[in-house]
């Protein structure tokens, strides 16, 4: 098993690019495949050994040819929100017909029964991959800690994190804390149909990511609290189209519900450490 080989979608994002880095800690180059729209970007991969397959989410016949010969693929899921569904059904279908021998999925917490507005399109997948046949692993991602860095941003200049949470926390971990929790599933024994919930060691507030964010910029920082509308007539001031502000709004209420709050361990249990701190988190995004 040690050289069958491995594929990795997305391999030159942010998810896929650090899972690949894992991968090769253990692995042999030549057992990985990493399958990119641009292979340009894969250059470093390539030259470093790694298989480097071109394919997109939408063209399913460059999908099965890159996925010949794959024993294990982690579908890394799509940016492109309301596209995901069918992108991902293209990805699974591919896989089937390749003859791939176990999918590894990066979904959403509790994404069949949570009302986070994220999960529907990772419901749909799970579902659609739980159905295919196919063995399977399931990765419900929690919080990016990265996903803060327009706050530090704004931040520096306002001194302040405006957001309609309440009193929400959020378990948020680092990329490479999910990154190390995949590759370890991907390499790892007894993760046959499994379904994992990671998340962060500890949930924090927006107090706490406030008083963060002051630490690592030098000056105070306060946390302010607004409702939902207010939220969004700010956000379509700074030239945010309507529709990406109610996602914002409807994320932060989400966050106000506790629905990013759930703090399992299985993440740290899985990587053999504790998940990274949210101030280390962002001060080695920043880095």
């Amino acid at each position: 098993m040690s050289d069958s080989l491995i594929a990795v979608t997305g391999a030159t994002g942010h998810l896929g690019g650090l899972v690949v880095d894992k991968l090769l800690e253990s692995r042999p180059a030549a057992s990985l495949v990493a399958i990119v729209r641009d292979p340009a970007k894969a250059q470093p991969l390539a030259e470093k050994g790694v298989q480097v397959r071109v394919a997109s989410y939408v063209d399913r016949a460059a999908l099965e040819s890159a996925l010949t010969g794959v024993e294990t693929l982690l579908l890394v899921s799509g940016s492109e929100v309301d596209q995901r569904v069918p992108q991902h059904v293209n990805v699974i279908d591919a896989a089937q017909t390749a003859g791939v021998g176990r999918v590894v999925y990066t979904s959403a917490s509790k994404a069949t029964t949570s009302d986070l507005v994220l999960a529907p399109e990772h419901k749909a997948t799970e579902e659609y991959l739980t159905a295919s046949g196919l063995d399977y692993t399931i990765l419900r991602n929690g919080w990016y800690t990265e996903n803060y860095l327009p706050q530090v941003a704004t931040a520096r200049q306002t001194g302040a994190v405006v957001a309609a949470v309440g009193d929400g926390r959020v378990a948020s971990a680092s990329r490479r804390d999910y990154a190390d929790g995949a590759a370890a599933v991907l390499v790892g024994e007894g993760h046959s149909g499994k379904v994992y919930e990671f998340s962060g060691d500890q949930a924090w507030d927006y107090d706490e990511l406030a008083a963060t964010i002051g630490q690592i910029i030098g000056k105070p920082v306060t946390y302010q609290r607004v409702d939902g509308p207010t939220l969004v007539e700010m956000l379509v001031g700074t030239g945010m189209p309507e529709e990406v502000a109610q996602f914002m709004a409807a994320l932060d209420a989400n966050i106000a519900d506790g629905l990013l709050a759930g703090t399992t361990g299985e993440l740290s249990t899985l990587i053999g450490r504790p998940t990274t701190s949210l101030k280390d988190g962002l001060l080695s995004a920043l880095a």
